[in-house]
């Protein structure tokens, strides 16, 4: 069959291995998007370390690098609503493949700029604005046919696995770049030769996305429903979300810890060089370090996703997050920011893989790409949380930036607890509303029934 929800090929009776941890990736489709996603994750960990190198070494200034982030995030703010009624109305494997085909042929432009040593500040200005815009139409899309492919039963799964691809990036990607870097500049800080040379290799990372992407039978065709105008529709996501306690919930959850959560990862190349003492390489496996917990944390949360949907768990792992993260902003030497690194890489993957998943079993079919438009919007406002913290750790120290968004997650996450109990709650017992009423083709119900 086609890439449907039932599709067993290549694994045989393998019922361990596909019932526990990679029970998803039964599914042919899913193996596709699964790769597609490793290829894309691989290109993202190795482009921040290289751009987050270049800038930091060109500017010295915590506040570049926030720059950069903002007019990354700031069109996922802008334009993600409209990709989520685009994932809605299209095919969405199709709006999938446009937005990584505008992605690989700005990435390979960036890559001839910076590698003929041709680069300014501004350009990834450029980049980030142009780049932030793609995927911020693109990525609703390719959240919101997960569920479509895998169904409810491996759904958590799945987005662990996801969460893992991603994670393995973070481990092989920043050391990958890293070491690069450095035998390529021989040294010299100022070089531009060797972030050139690895953002080529990004651009031939996100052309393997695309081939894997273009492989998937599945097209994701969109629900039957009444036709609205494209504002209409925004508006009645927002309606569905503001109406459901449980989405709402998962939705602040997925936000507010993000805001003093993530200024972590973007201000990692100022914390070490200015309190590490660290050269490209250290910052590499810095990276990979939190990349590495953070795969420890999705494969843990795969091989349990039955057990795993659980309010309590989610919270849990957000004030662990939040608690590691305080001891690594007052870690001095790499032999303690690296374990530090690793444990709060762990937490939060975790958090954040369980949260999305919850999200995604909450979600009626035809509002699925427009509620993920809304939730992949929130991260268009981590700047709200970002710019103060790097305002701080240009005049006061990234140290103790750091350690006062360790404390701010850790205060914003007992607030939550206490603010939204239903979500607190929440067990493998609750009733999904979206797979229910999945608007399916006929082998993918055949199979799931």
């Amino acid at each position: 069959m086609a890439g449907g929800v039932g599709d067993r090929s290549g694994y045989g009776g393998g019922t361990m291995f596909t019932r526990a941890m990679f029970s998803s990736l039964r599914h042919r489709d899913y193996r596709l998007l699964w790769v597609s996603s490793l290829a894309a994750s691989f290109a993202f960990s190795m482009q921040m370390v290289a751009r987050g190198w270049l800038i930091y070494a060109l500017t010295s200034s915590p506040m570049a690098l926030f720059w950069v982030l903002l007019s990354f995030m700031a069109p996922s703010f802008l334009f993600s609503l409209f990709g989520g009624v685009i994932a809605d109305r299209l095919h969405k494997k199709w709006v999938m493949l446009a937005g990584q085909t505008l992605n690989f042929v700005a990435t390979l432009g960036l890559s001839i700029i910076i590698y003929t040593d041709s680069v300014t500040f501004w350009h990834f200005i450029y980049f980030g604005l142009f780049n932030g815009t793609v995927m911020s139409i693109s990525m609703p899309a390719r959240a919101a046919i997960v569920p479509e492919i895998v169904g409810e039963r491996d759904l958590v799964n799945a987005m662990a696995l996801s969460s893992s691809s991603m994670n393995l990036a973070r481990i092989v990607g920043p050391a990958a770049a890293g070491a690069i870097i450095a035998i390529v500049a021989a040294g010299d800080k100022t070089s531009t030769a060797g972030v050139g040379m690895v953002f080529f290799i990004i651009s031939g990372l996100y052309l393997v996305s695309i081939v894997t992407t273009a492989a998937i039978h599945y097209q994701g065709a969109p629900a039957e429903r009444e036709k609205k105008s494209m504002f209409a529709d925004i508006r009645d996501g927002f309606s569905y979300m503001w109406g459901d306690k449980i989405v709402f919930g998962l939705m602040m959850m997925a936000f507010v810890p993000m805001l003093f959560g993530m200024p972590l990862q973007f201000l990692m190349p100022a914390f070490n060089q200015d309190v590490l003492g660290g050269g490209p390489n250290d910052l590499g496996w810095l990276m990979g370090a939190m990349g590495a917990g953070a795969l420890v944390g999705s494969l843990a949360l795969a091989r349990f996703s039955d057990a795993a949907t659980n309010g309590m768990v989610m919270f849990g792992c957000a004030f662990v997050w939040a608690i590691f993260m305080g001891f690594f902003a007052f870690s001095q030497t790499m032999a303690w920011a690296i374990p530090l690194a690793v444990i709060t890489g762990g937490f939060s993957s975790t958090f954040m893989s369980l949260n999305m998943s919850m999200v995604q079993l909450a979600l009626k079919p035809e509002m699925r790409g427009r509620v993920m438009s809304i939730f992949m919007m929130s991260f268009g406002l981590m700047p709200l949380g970002a710019g103060p913290m790097s305002l701080m750790a240009e005049y006061v120290g990234i140290d103790s930036a750091l350690q006062l968004s360790a404390l701010l997650l850790a205060v914003a996450v007992v607030w939550l607890a206490i603010a939204f109990p239903t979500i607190r709650k929440l067990d493998r017992g609750w009733e999904p509303q979206g797979i229910e009423s999945l608007g399916e083709h006929p082998q993918q119900r055949h199979h799931r029934h």
